[in-house]
């Protein structure tokens, strides 16, 4: 039975003082409303923030009125504008993506100038010619806000499907251009999200995925379920697209398709609608005309990610009685497990991802959180292990299997994404480009510790400053988690973070478990009824970070995004006195009702769900909303989130700041900063991004007490 009565009730605004700083909150009004879970009622007096901010008035007058207050208070800072112009200096610098060959006639990448609010994509004949532009984003929006998404070419490069998303939407409209003459096509495709694009081999028409149009006024609320797979061919209307396959028996299934390198099978992925990426796998013969769908993997046992064909024989990377990841052989005409053929064996460390490029697997993996290349030929055999510039991230190898060059990027804390050409045959790395940031790497030092978590396994820390600093517990300290979804945190350069460290500060980033650097295991250890596991992690990092002097708790601050926002309100509620401060950022706050909103559903298998009686108790007992206790004293805290966010939806971090600040029994600001046309970060334009970090550094300072 379902409990519910409403009462409305306004509390005054209070104030609070801090650092001489007057706070004065909005007045929230709350609400007796309560849900009825299993027999147990729980209070949620903000239930009001749910609605839309696009749509509820009275939602848009309070988020203006927290605006006001956050920004008021943040103008008090006299570093934030030292801050903004010393991190709008180190980000005015090239950045490139590695190029990739297209069709054997040009090379494909992405450029910043520096302060571009979006990387503006090129093409070029050859290596050492003159580029020109083929999409600039800046051109889309005079703020920045419209940002490219996805794009896949036609196999004879003339055309490009290209993904477009507003303020940050997880929403895409597909377009087309013809590349030769820059000229785009009247073709669109619309209500586009989480999907592939790839052309048929025809250069007709392309696959994507698509859900149902979302009633008005629930754009941005309401859940992602029925997709579809459809093909577009160019010069008709959407509404002549062709259904490919959809699955009408459970509409949380995710449907995806790709075509093979060889433009022979359309490789469908039905997906078991979480985040656990499990999936189903099915094959259309594209060369037979009205060929049937014909299932290859028919359960949702294991994740799959075909790598490519060789005519009738799929090369399959999975985690089936591998939690490590390996690659299989699988023949179309008998693919029962028991018939797959082992090429690359599961390893100690964990396989990310693999592809076919040159005529070799390349296999992308970790070693503690550490990027490993090994390359192998096809019937499995090693053949090398690509010499990486040093302890950091990997990215790239991409190209046609005959194709006898890569490119790669490597990048580490202390060192900006640089550009590396690769000879398959040689197997000899080039520098092919590095980026010219005003600073010195040889100022600052990595490390990498392991330590004892409450349970006493053993969990990887990297950690980073200037060198030179002293081990006497007053370095202002700030701890970076995420632990979730099979996600792995690696190292990874960013201007903001060395703008940290140039101020003085200590930069942490434990590998906690829920996330994917150890493999199947280490994620399904921070699961549901276990999620309490990755908090004990992180807790664990930061008690070791202050018994190790590097910090204290008094300057000591948590960060992290999404689920990593989640993390740090679960691990602020359960151990206020161990932080200074606390940057969660469009976390996921409410863990009883995040099911109910668009991309919530995905996560049940990691969160499992308040449907459920034993995996209720279990949320409840972590929910941030829900653990908020009036008189307490929380650590300094701002809050994070954007109104366009449509994969974490805003109303998360609304009810979770209206309900810290009526709890907040000591004098230290609990604040929100809700960005205004942005969503959950992906295309957010320079500008916005180092406002953002400019304000939190600011944050801190003053938190922190940092001189």
């Amino acid at each position: 039975m379902r409990f519910c009565l409403w009462f409305i009730c306004g509390f005054l605004a209070v104030t609070y003082s801090f650092a001489g700083q007057p706070v004065q909150y909005p007045d929230t009004k709350r609400m007796e409303h309560y849900d009825d879970y299993h027999g147990v009622k729980v209070h949620c007096p903000y239930r009001w923030l749910e609605e839309d901010v696009r749509v509820s008035s009275e939602v848009a007058a309070w988020v203006e009125e927290q605006a006001k207050v956050t920004e008021a208070y943040l103008k008090t800072i006299p570093d934030r504008d030292k801050i903004k112009q010393r991190m709008t200096d180190l980000w005015n610098f090239e950045k490139y993506s590695a190029p990739t060959k297209i069709a054997k006639r040009y090379y494909v990448y992405s450029k910043n100038d520096g302060l571009q609010n979006q990387s503006v994509y090129y093409i070029q004949d050859t290596l050492d010619a003159a580029p020109r532009v083929l999409l600039d984003p800046n051109q889309w929006s005079k703020d920045g806000t419209v940002a490219l998404t996805a794009l896949d070419f036609s196999e004879d490069g003339k055309r490009l499907a290209y993904g477009v998303s507003e303020a940050g939407s997880d929403w895409s409209i597909v377009r087309v251009l013809d590349v030769d003459s820059g000229m785009k096509l009247d073709d669109e495709v619309r209500w586009v999200k989480f999907s592939d694009l790839s052309w048929t081999h025809d250069h007709k028409g392309f696959f994507y995925s698509r859900f149902p149009e979302p009633k008005k006024g629930e754009k941005f609320q309401a859940l992602s379920l029925n997709q579809k797979l459809y093909y577009h061919r160019i010069g008709t209307p959407q509404l002549e697209d062709l259904l490919i396959y959809e699955r009408a028996d459970d509409p949380r299934f995710t449907v995806s398709g790709s075509v093979t390198e060889d433009g022979k099978y359309l490789v469908i992925s039905v997906g078991d609608g979480t985040t656990s990426r499990k999936n189903k796998v099915f094959i259309k013969d594209l060369a037979v005309a009205d060929a049937k769908i014909v299932p290859v993997i028919d359960d949702f046992e294991s994740v799959n990610a075909v790598i490519d064909n060789d005519g009738a024989t799929l090369f399959v990377k999975t985690d089936y009685k591998a939690p490590k990841g390996r690659v299989v052989a699988i023949d179309l005409a008998k693919p029962a497990r028991d018939q797959w053929k082992e090429l690359i064996p599961e390893s100690e460390a964990t396989l990310q991802g693999a592809g076919l490029t040159g005529g070799m697997f390349v296999g992308s993996y970790l070693k503690d959180a550490r990027s490993q290349i090994k390359l192998f030929d096809l019937t499995g055999k090693f053949v090398r292990q690509v010499n990486l510039p040093g302890i950091g991230s990997a990215s790239g190898f991409g190209g046609r299997r005959d194709e006898t060059e890569t490119f790669y990027m490597h990048t580490s804390f202390a060192v900006p994404s640089r550009i590396y050409r690769y000879d398959m045959k040689a197997g000899v790395s080039s520098l092919f480009r590095a980026p010219k940031v005003k600073f010195n790497p040889d100022d600052y030092e990595v490390k990498q510790i392991f330590y004892a978590s409450k349970d006493g396994t053993k969990i990887p820390m990297f950690i980073t400053h200037k060198k030179g600093i002293q081990l006497d517990g007053n370095n202002p300290t700030l701890l970076y988690g995420y632990g979730g979804f099979n996600i792995s945190m690696t190292p990874t350069f960013s201007i903001a973070r060395l703008v940290w460290m140039e101020m003085g500060g200590v930069f942490a980033m434990p590998n906690i478990r829920g996330g994917g650097e150890y493999g199947k295991d280490w994620h399904r250890a921070a699961v549901k009824t276990k999620r309490q596991v990755a908090y004990d992690d992180f807790i664990a990092a930061a008690e070791w970070l202050i018994a190790n002097k590097y910090t204290r708790p008094e300057k000591l601050a948590i960060q992290g995004g999404s689920n990593g926002g989640l993390l740090v309100g679960a691990c602020m509620t359960q151990r206020p006195e161990l932080y200074g401060a606390c940057l969660p950022a469009v976390g996921v706050m409410d863990m009883l009702r995040f099911h109910k909103f668009t991309a919530g559903r995905y996560w049940v298998d990691d969160y499992g769900s308040s449907d459920n009686p034993e995996e209720f108790q279990a949320l409840l007992r972590i929910s941030p909303y829900h653990n908020l206790k009036k008189g307490v004293k929380y650590p300094a805290t701002l809050v994070t989130t954007a109104d366009t966010d449509d994969r974490v939806v805003p109303s998360h971090s609304f009810k979770f700041i209206a309900a810290l600040q009526h709890a907040q029994a000591g004098s230290a600001p609990v604040l929100a900063r809700i960005e205004l046309r942005a969503g959950h970060g992906a295309g957010r334009p320079v500008s916005k991004a180092i406002e953002e970090s400019a304000d939190a550094w600011a944050f801190l300072v003053r938190n922190l007490g940092m001189k």
